[in-house]
C-alpha cells in the first residue's frame, strides 16, 4: 500500500496523513474550494480539488472522489469519520474499482447502519438491547400501543439516524402523537428511509462505548472503554477513559459483550460498540459505529497504540499487531472537543481565527485542523481541535486540562472554551458524577 487517498478534511485528514508519513505512504488529499488554504491540503503529498464548498457538491461526491483516486493511482481510500465513512454503497464502489476501502466490509456497514436490523442482530447474539420495538413502526397507533406497554418516557428514533439527528424524547402520549409524523418525514429527508422505532428512555444514563478491532483472519479484540456522557444535542463533547463510573466487574462484562457483538457480524477493522448504562450499571446495546471515532485519541493515549496504523494494517490483510492479552491500559486520558460555537447556546460561530496558541506540555495532545489565520467556514462541522490530556490519574489529567484552557489563546471567533472552564470547576464533574443530561441540567439552565 503505497498511496492512500483521504476522503475527508480538517483534523482527521491531518491525523491520517501523520500516520501515513510514518509508514512511508504517500497521501492524496481531496478538498473543496473553501478548503484550498487549509493545513491538511498543504500537508498531503498531493491535493485534488473536487468541487464547491457545500458537502453535497464536494465531500459527498462519491464519483468525483473515485475519479480522483483512479487518476492518482491510489491503492486505498481512507474515509475518516462522517461524510462517506459509513456509506456502504461508497465502500462497494471503492472495492469494485480495484482499491481497498480502509474500514469494515460494505455488508457490515449496511447491517449496522440500520438501527432496527442491528437491534435484531444483537438480540440474536445474546447482547442486551434497550426495551423497544423489534421492527419499524408504520402507524402512530402501533407506536402508541408499544409505548403504553414499555412505559413513558420513550425515545422515538429514525432507523437510519446518527449524530443526534432523528431522535426525539417523548414524555407522554401527546408528545409521541405530535412528533411521530414529523420524525418520519425528517428521517426520510436525512436518511432516505422513514423507518422509525421506539426505545424505553433511560433516565440518568451514561453513554459508554467500547473500542473494538478485527482483522480478516477472525481475530477480534477490545481496546477498553470510553465514557462519552457529556453531550449537547445528543452529540459528544467530552470523552474519557477509563470511565469514572463503571466498576471493574461490570467493565469486564462490557468488554466481553462488545467482542461478542463484533463477532456476531464478523467485524473487521476499527469500530465501536456503544452502550447506554443505567444507574445500577445495567448496560444495553445502543448502536455500532463502523468507522474510526472522533474520540479515538483517548484510546491511543491509554494504550500507546496508533489506531490509524492498525486500520491500514488490517485493510492490507495483515493480522492484528497484538493479541488481547498483549494490550494494556495505563493512566487516564480525557478529550475535549473545541468548537467554533457560542458556549451557551451551542450555535456555530464561523469566522477567521486571528490568534491560536497554547503552551506545549507533556501529556497534552492537540489534534487540530486549523492554524491562526485560517477561517472556519459555515459549510462544515465547526470543530476546531480535539484537546486530549493524559495523566497517571484522572485528577492529574483534569489538572492539565484546566491549565491548558486557562492559558489557551484563541481569538477572532467564539468557542466553547469558557464552557470547559466551567465544567472543570464543577464538583460533580470533578467527582466523575455526571450523566448524558449533565450539560443541560448543571450548566446551561
Amino acid at each position: 500500500m503505497q498511496r492512500i487517498l483521504i476522503a475527508n478534511r480538517g483534523e482527521i485528514a491531518l491525523r491520517i496523513i501523520k500516520t501515513c508519513e510514518a509508514m512511508g505512504i504517500e497521501t492524496i488529499a481531496v478538498y473543496s474550494e473553501a478548503d484550498k488554504e487549509m493545513p491538511f491540503v498543504k500537508a498531503a503529498s498531493k491535493a485534488v480539488c473536487i468541487g464547491e464548498p457545500p458537502v453535497n457538491k464536494s465531500y459527498l461526491q462519491a464519483e468525483k472522489i473515485l475519479e480522483a483516486a483512479i487518476a492518482e493511482g491510489v491503492d486505498a481510500i481512507h474515509p475518516g469519520y462522517g461524510f462517506l465513512s459509513e456509506n456502504a454503497a461508497f465502500a462497494r464502489q471503492v472495492i469494485n474499482a480495484g482499491m481497498v476501502f480502509i474500514g469494515p466490509k460494505p455488508e457490515t456497514i449496511e447491517l449496522m447502519g440500520d438501527k432496527i436490523i442491528s437491534r435484531q442482530t444483537m438480540e440474536k447474539a445474546g447482547v442486551p438491547v434497550v426495551p423497544g420495538s423489534g421492527n419499524g413502526l408504520k402507524t402512530i397507533e402501533e407506536a402508541l400501543v408499544l409505548a403504553a406497554e414499555i412505559g413513558y418516557p420513550v425515545m422515538l428514533k429514525a432507523s437510519g439516524g446518527g449524530g443526534g439527528i432523528g431522535m426525539v424524547l417523548c414524555e407522554d402520549e401527546q408528545a409521541l402523537v405530535k412528533s411521530f409524523a414529523s420524525t418520519k418525514s425528517r428521517a426520510m429527508t436525512y436518511f432516505g428511509s422513514d423507518a422509525v422505532f421506539i426505545e424505553k428512555y433511560i433516565a440518568n444514563a451514561r453513554h459508554v462505548e467500547v473500542q473494538v478491532f478485527g482483522d480478516q483472519h477472525g481475530n477480534i479484540v477490545h481496546l477498553f472503554e470510553r465514557d462519552c456522557s457529556v453531550q449537547r444535542r445528543h452529540q459528544k463533547v467530552i470523552e474519557e477513559s477509563p470511565s469514572p463510573f463503571l466498576t471493574d466487574s461490570v467493565r469486564k462484562i462490557m468488554y466481553e459483550t462488545a467482542v461478542t457483538a463484533a463477532r456476531a457480524v464478523n467485524y473487521t477493522n476499527a469500530g465501536t460498540i456503544e452502550f447506554i448504562v443505567d444507574e445500577q450499571e445495567n448496560f444495553y446495546f445502543l448502536e455500532m459505529n463502523t468507522r474510526l471515532q472522533v474520540e479515538h485519541p483517548v484510546t491511543e493515549m491509554i494504550t500507546g497504540l496508533d489506531l490509524v496504523k492498525w486500520q491500514i494494517l488490517a485493510a492490507k490483510g495483515e493480522s492484528l499487531p497484538l493479541l488481547q492479552t498483549e494490550i494494556s491500559s495505563s493512566g487516564h486520558a480525557i478529550e475535549f472537543r473545541l468548537y467554533a460555537e457560542d458556549p451557551v447556546r451551542f450555535f456555530p460561530s464561523p469566522g477567521k481565527i486571528t490568534s491560536f496558541y497554547w503552551q506545549p506540555q507533556s501529556g497534552i495532545r492537540i489534534d487540530t485542523g486549523y492554524e491562526a489565520g485560517d477561517t472556519v467556514t459555515p459549510f462544515y462541522d465547526p470543530m476546531i481541535a480535539k484537546c486530549i490530556f493524559y495523566g497517571e490519574t484522572r485528577k492529574e489529567a483534569l489538572a492539565k486540562a484546566e491549565s491548558f484552557f486557562n492559558d489557551l489563546e484563541i481569538e477572532g471567533i467564539k468557542t466553547n472554551a469558557p464552557l470547559f472552564k466551567n465544567i472543570l470547576k464543577n464538583e460533580d464533574f470533578i467527582n466523575g458524577d455526571y450523566t448524558t443530561s449533565f450539560l443541560t441540567k448543571k450548566l446551561v439552565n
